[in-house]
């Protein structure tokens, strides 16, 4: 019986020290910024498939006072799209989740961004 009880307090210990969330979104289409991605999709620009890729992107703090890294939305959708070669995703998903450790004192903590679709060539 002691030692259940010691186990369960170690899991309340470790989960007041650790804490998360995590939200999640659908896109049809991302495409790489440039200056005609209009033009395409109204003239009906045909693609080619080039397979499912995922991209991702994390910023950390420590102290919450010192940041280093990217978490954007653009540098996952960059990291996904230069696996395959591709100018834009297609049925995208996208996660954002942030992360903390010792929570109350901010001692360290990071965001990542995640995107995951198909790649695709404009031809």
């Amino acid at each position: 019986m002691k030692r259940s009880s010691r186990l369960c307090a170690l899991l309340v210990l470790g989960a007041a020290l650790m804490t998360g969330c995590t939200s999640v979104g659908n896109l049809g289409i991302v495409t790489k910024p440039s200056a005609n991605n209009a033009d395409r999709l109204k003239s009906g620009v045909s693609f080619e498939e080039l397979g499912p890729v995922e991209g991702s992107g994390c910023r950390h703090f420590i102290l919450a006072i010192i940041p280093f890294g990217d978490s954007s939305f653009s540098k996952a959708v960059d990291e996904a799209l230069s696996q395959k070669g591709g100018d834009a995703l297609i049925n995208v998903t996208v996660s954002t989740s942030l992360y903390g450790f010792i929570p109350i004192y901010n001692v360290y903590s990071f965001t990542c961004t995640s995107v995951s679709g198909i790649a695709v060539k404009y031809k």
